[in-house]
């Protein structure tokens, strides 16, 4: 009988303790302006796989998980936003094996190249991309056209994610005649993406841009910056291009070289924290597998870091990656 009691009393205790809720662990606290998990922003889309702002390579960046795509645009003779990071073309397409294209070769400034402006939309139409880094794959050169603006927006609606167009040296464009500022309107308005809650912002590196961009459409803008010692070697190593105030007056949002975020050893610098009281979301740039911010400290240490800050979007040449480190983080 007494082994019997003892028998009941532990199958009571075992029941006790088997109906007791477990404790479970925290969800991650994301620090962002929403308090939204950070978005990932394919820079020039998967460009670290596939050569850099083509139909093929924004492709593949959403079916990694990317929840924005960015192209910069740049214009064609003829007046078409295309998506090229540079208006030169002689490293990201194979314009140098076309003959009839050697007499378009001039000096700009410092480089000797083909320049987009030089070029209408069918003449780029010849032409095809290349990967512009001789230590990512080489694969898929001289396969891919060169997409217009429209063209990405189409995808990015089709596949419902949203795009993030960085407009590239708009001051030199006005300068000969191709302002991109009518034209930019033009699509946004068209395409209903000329409100606060377009599925796109626009960035920028020259504020004077942005703010004449400002009057026109209410669509998010976010100015880009990045060390101001690099320009001018008195300045301190965290003071931006642009200040914080300056551009809460006309940018929803700001794009900082990541060294002014945080330190090599993800040690917080206060920039998150401070555009974040002004209203400012945050997303620092370029995080990628192949360049990681020091030695010894990997991509997806390095994201990590960058997530805990409370960035609210990341710029990435490699998508999955970012979407890994952050479902981890977030226990998805």
């Amino acid at each position: 009988m007494h082994h019997r009691l003892i028998g009941i009393g532990l199958a009571a205790i075992i029941l006790t303790a088997c109906t007791q809720p477990v404790e479970q662990a925290e969800p991650f606290q994301w620090n962002t302006l929403s308090g939204n998990p950070t978005l990932v922003i394919a820079h020039r889309g998967a460009s670290g796989d596939l050569p850099e702002h083509t139909l093929e390579a924004y492709s593949l960046a959403i079916e990694q998980g990317a929840d924005i795509i960015e192209p910069d645009l740049v214009m064609t003779a003829d007046g078409v936003l295309v998506a090229r990071h540079d208006r030169y073309l002689s490293t990201t397409t194979n314009i140098s094996d076309r003959p009839e294209f050697a007499d378009r070769r001039r000096v700009q400034g410092d480089r000797d190249d083909w320049w987009v402006e030089d070029f209408t939309l069918a003449e780029l139409r010849t032409l095809r991309a290349r990967q512009p880094r001789a230590d990512r794959p080489q694969d898929f050169n001289d396969q891919f056209l060169i997409p217009t603006f429209e063209e990405v927006l189409d995808l990015a609606a089709q596949a419902g994610v949203a795009t993030e167009p960085e407009v590239k040296s708009p001051g030199h464009f006005v300068s000969i005649g191709l302002d991109p500022g009518p034209e930019l309107v033009r699509i946004l308005r068209q395409r209903g993406l000329d409100g606060v809650g377009a599925a796109t912002s626009i960035q920028c590196f020259e504020p004077g841009f942005l703010a004449r961009l400002n009057e026109e459409v209410d669509t998010p803008l976010l100015m880009l910056v990045f060390p101001m010692a690099e320009l001018d070697p008195s300045a301190g190593p965290l003071v931006p291009t642009v200040s914080l105030a300056d551009m809460a007056a006309f940018a929803d949002g700001v794009g900082p070289a990541k060294s002014l975020v945080m330190g090599p050893d993800g040690s917080d610098t206060g920039f998150i924290a401070e555009a974040h009281a002004l209203g400012l979301s945050v997303h620092p740039w370029t995080f990628r597998d192949d360049q990681p911010v020091a030695p010894g400290v990997d991509a997806a240490t390095e994201l990590e870091w960058i997530y805990r800050l409370g960035a609210d979007g990341v710029f990435t040449d490699f998508p999955a990656t970012a979407v890994d480190v952050r479902d981890a983080l977030a226990g998805d």
